[in-house]
């Protein structure tokens, strides 16, 4: 197996999650990489977005959605959402998922992936884990950020 650099494991990441999504979240994803050390997926809304992130400081890859609007009311809403279904989405993904404030008044519901080198096999490792993250978030934001729209038109 041979070990791939950062930039490439991120950059080719895209064309091995999406094909794992359903097809309307396939038609609507959205694909951006702000700095080299991360990528974001995202539903029309950049701010806020699925991650993918190198920690150092756990040894793992952050891999969550990243409420980080700068209507920090909205953020906490959608915290506090996640967190009334927070249950069921432990049942889907497991105990690793949590659903936390952050800094600047951002949010994110996320689990830190173990790391491992960065072969095709890991990739695609963490690509699925990723397409399952979003499957199972997703639904539930989508309602969430429907009720915030129909309170504030």
């Amino acid at each position: 197996m041979t070990p791939m650099s950062q930039k490439q494991f991120l950059s080719s990441l895209p064309s091995l999650v999406v094909p794992q999504l359903t097809v309307p979240l396939q038609e609507s994803i959205q694909i951006r990489q702000p700095w080299r050390w991360l990528l974001q997926f995202h539903f029309g809304e950049p701010r806020l977005h699925y991650e993918v992130f190198k920690v150092s400081r756990q040894n793992g890859w952050e891999l969550g959605l990243h409420c980080e609007s700068k209507d920090k009311q909205l953020n906490r809403f959608l915290l506090n959402g996640f967190r009334k279904h927070l249950f069921e989405i432990k049942d889907t993904l497991g105990e690793s998922v949590e659903a936390e404030m952050w800094d600047k008044g951002w949010t994110k519901i996320y689990e830190i992936y173990p790391s491992e080198p960065l072969t095709a096999e890991y990739q695609m490792a963490v690509a699925k884990r990723l397409a399952d993250i979003i499957i199972c978030l997703q639904p539930i934001y989508a309602d969430l950020r429907g009720q915030v729209r129909q309170f504030h038109r």
